[in-house]
């Protein structure tokens, strides 16, 4: 049985770290890059004996099309509809590599893209694979929001949506729970946006975002839960000098 989008999640709430970098070019084409990496202090505590017993080793690279045509067969039994979403996700390359004997877990999709509004919400594509090699329908899911970007003259907008209130409620609730489990922690719970654009930054909409000095870049951090349970908070407006300012 698959595992619900939210609990693969929660895993990834109580010792991970997640750095979702942009570097966007004068024209609006650009590369993106979402890595989630354990973090091994926090997911010790988590663990406790058992950090000690793990016994795995995984490296692999691949690119979501390729998937797509190693699983044709499934892939083309699914919705029309389905297959069209699959598709924008089809130049996503992940790579993942888990070794309890580096004691490194860390997985890293990446996206190149002609214009921001190409650019895919990278999260899910681990669920959107396992979907496509089961002949799961997109209906069955449980995403509560979803993450567009779009650039047009000299402003860039990370846009979040929310798409079902009550699965939102629900989970909202589910992660008071784990706050609650785990308070007292010392837990690495980071959600960093790490963005480069190709012109000074004149203004952005979010105040705890800290502008590099070469005012072409910045970062904002936030807490994983917070994320999640509120995910309009990443939302971003970053507007750029004119061209002939720089």
């Amino acid at each position: 049985m698959k595992l619900p989008f939210f609990i693969l999640l929660i895993f990834l709430t109580v010792s991970c770290q997640v750095t979702e970098t942009l570097h966007l070019n004068s024209d609006g084409s650009g590369n993106i890059e979402v890595t989630h990496l354990r973090d091994e202090h926090s997911y010790m505590q988590i663990a406790r004996e058992n950090y000690s017993k793990e016994d795995v080793y995984k490296d692999t690279t691949y690119v979501f099309g390729d998937f797509i045509k190693k699983h044709q067969e499934t892939f083309s039994r699914t919705p029309v509809a389905d297959q069209k979403v699959f598709l924008k996700y089809s130049g996503v390359k992940v790579h993942t590599k888990a070794s309890s004997y580096d004691k490194e877990f860390r997985s890293i999709y990446s996206q190149n893209f002609q214009k921001a509004s190409d650019i895919v919400d990278l999260s899910k594509t681990d669920h959107y694979l396992d979907d496509i090699k089961n002949n799961y329908a997109l209906a069955a899911e449980e995403h509560y929001y979803r993450v567009n970007y779009d650039f047009a003259g000299n402003r860039f907008n990370r846009t979040v949506t929310i798409i079902d209130t009550v699965i939102q409620k629900k989970e909202f609730d589910k992660i008071e729970e784990l706050k609650a489990k785990y308070k007292g922690y010392k837990l690495v719970q980071n959600y960093v946006l790490s963005y480069h654009f190709p012109r000074k930054i004149q203004s952005v909409s979010n105040p705890l975002a800290k502008i590099n000095e070469d005012r072409k870049s910045l970062s904002i951090e936030f807490l994983l839960t917070d994320c999640l349970q509120n995910p309009a908070s990443t939302n971003l407006e970053v507007v750029l000098e004119p061209e002939s300012a720089d």
